[in-house]
């Protein structure tokens, strides 16, 4: 039977997306996984996997399309031999699609009353023998996430588990669907008199002369991000001075040694000696490499650091996960190719969704210090200065000494201060005897 395919929701922020490329014509046969469309969202240009199989048997949005919204049909599916109908005719697939829009909300349907209205969109994931029903893509984002499937309502053909719906998994308590229900009715009495709230005040006129631009998805998104954390989120801030010349010589007498090309070949950057220590440190200290829920502090098992990037829409913050147990030429080497792949919109969603902590780097232009905002769910980032040359006082005599200053913003729910201190001298400590990043 002919199914749409829809535009995915490819990450939890994306309303609406690019359509870069297909990878599949007109004609094509498609298995359920293959990669049939790349697509450009406000992070990144990802794959986009087909659920089903068939027969691409017509493409309704042309390649290099902007701003096609989350679940406008693309593209229909037909079985081999089959008439291809319109897109309105191709109805399975919305009608089962449809929760996906509505996953991250309160409000979500009841996936009961979908299969009662819509036969062929079987909700139930599983088979009578027991069998998961889900892409290939869901269940490595399951396992990942330690996720179990078996627990998730399906959004896609016939039931079938997608990416959409192990993000709405991943992405908000299991309690929050009942809670939905229960507080439905006083909700809509509480909202019964909105029509006479104040209304919101209008933006002030611009009469100086100016240019607009336009915000992109990105900026969107970022600006959202970063407005909920600082309103939300109670920052508390510490800093501190650390001289860098051991970590220096150490740098140096390391790129001397590595193979200048080949497999083993590397370069590293202090940057890449700042990941290995704040991972070692975080290692130390499981409290600070931790999020705040309402119900509990999660404290990650591993050590997934996110590093800030500039890219010419803004900024992303590319992951290197497990930092603490990987070598400084791993994680050079792995710095460099996330970093490359994040400025051409090459990154994979799960390469910068997530990370238990955060590092942003501004010594490179030679700011002295800063303050940097929490990235949520993650519950402190560290704030790395340019080293300068400083006079510094050692056994009552003046000396100088290579120095930079580092700042750590820590959400005060999940950190308290004497906490953020510890972490910080015990930081500054490996910095300033980074022989012990070896051991």
């Amino acid at each position: 039977m002919a199914t749409n395919i829809l535009m995915p929701a490819l990450s939890p922020t994306m309303t609406e997306g690019n359509l870069a490329r297909w990878l599949k014509k007109e004609g094509e046969a498609v298995k359920a996984g293959d990669v049939i469309a790349e697509i450009e969202t406000d992070k990144a240009t990802m794959e986009f996997e087909a659920v089903d199989e068939g027969i691409l048997g017509k493409i309704l949005v042309a390649e290099g399309t902007e701003g096609v919204a989350v679940n406008t049909p693309i593209g229909i599916l037909v079985e081999e031999g089959e008439a291809v109908p319109d897109a309105a005719e191709a109805k399975p697939a919305p009608k089962a699609e449809a929760p996906k829009a509505e996953a991250p909300k309160a409000e979500a349907p009841e996936p009961e009353a979908k299969a009662e209205a819509t036969p062929q969109a079987r909700p139930q994931t599983k088979a009578e023998g027991g069998r998961v029903f889900a892409s290939p893509l869901a269940r490595r984002m399951a396992e990942q996430a330690g996720i179990d499937l078996s627990g998730i309502q399906g959004s896609g053909p016939n039931g079938r588990i997608v990416k959409a719906d192990v993000e709405a998994a991943a992405g908000k308590p299991k309690q929050a669907p009942a809670a939905a229900k229960q507080d439905a009715a006083p909700a809509a009495a509480a909202a019964s008199p909105a029509p006479s709230a104040a209304p919101k005040a209008a933006a002030p006129a611009i009469t100086a002369p100016h240019t607009a631009v336009p915000n992109s998805s990105m900026r969107k998104v970022i600006a959202k991000r970063l407005s909920e954390s600082k309103a939300t989120v109670p920052h508390f801030y510490v800093s501190m001075d650390i001289e860098l010349d051991a970590l220096l010589k150490l740098r140096a007498d390391l790129n001397a040694r590595a193979p200048k090309d080949g497999p083993g070949a590397f370069k590293l950057s202090v940057n890449d000696l700042i990941i290995k220590a704040a991972a070692r440190v975080l290692r130390q200290y499981p409290n600070v490499n931790a999020s705040w829920t309402d119900d509990a502090i999660i404290q990650y098992h591993d050590v997934d650091i996110s590093v800030a990037v500039s890219i010419p829409d803004g900024l992303i913050t590319p992951i290197v996960k497990k930092a603490d147990q990987k070598g400084l030429a791993a994680i050079s080497n792995e710095m460099k190719d996330l970093a490359a792949r994040a400025k051409s919109g090459k990154l994979k969603l799960e390469e910068f969704q997530g990370g238990s902590f955060s590092i942003s780097n501004m010594g490179m232009f030679g700011v002295t210090s800063f303050s940097a905002i929490i990235n949520p769910p993650q519950g402190g980032i560290l704030a790395v200065g340019a080293g300068q040359q400083r006079a510094v006082v050692k056994d009552g005599a003046l000396a100088v000494a290579t120095v930079m200053t580092c700042t750590l913003s820590v959400d005060h729910r999940v950190v308290d201060g004497a906490l953020a201190a510890e972490w910080m001298a015990a930081f500054k400590k490996v910095v300033e005897d980074p022989l012990s990043l070896m051991l």
